[in-house]
């Protein structure tokens, strides 16, 4: 893993980088991020651990509601997911914010596998943070 620091549409993140997660796209449209399978990552059925797929997606959940304020940050209040088929391999995050308030933001995403099939559904609400 290269020791330079990622760029996740403007902040620098440790975390999302130890685990590999390649940002895409950032827009108020759609927010993108790339997590390529690793070995390190798996449940012991060799799948991508239902809380690293989590962790990938309320960094790209919170990511599309920033793209409407970069000025903003995010601060999790809720993350529902359902989980609809294994991960084997690399995962394609998508998120869109479906409204952003002046506290509170409201966003939806998914989880693909690089051919397309769905595999992790998630909404989340945020507490928009912003600077004093």
């Amino acid at each position: 893993m290269s020791k330079e620091s990622t760029d996740y549409f403007g902040l620098n993140i440790p975390f999302m980088q130890f685990i590999g997660l390649q940002p895409e796209d950032f827009s108020p449209q759609l927010t993108r991020t790339r997590l390529p399978w690793r070995a390190d990552l798996t449940n012991s059925r060799g799948d991508i651990h239902g809380g690293t797929l989590m962790s990938a997606l309320d960094l790209t959940l919170s990511a599309a509601a920033r793209a409407n304020d970069t000025a903003t940050s995010m601060a999790t209040i809720d993350m529902t997911s359902h989980f609809l088929a294994p991960a084997r391999g690399t995962v394609v995050f998508e998120a869109t914010c479906l409204r952003m308030g002046r506290s509170i933001a409201f966003c939806e995403g998914r989880a693909l596998s690089e051919d397309g099939e769905l595999l992790v559904t998630a909404t989340a609400t945020f507490k928009v943070m912003r600077p004093r």
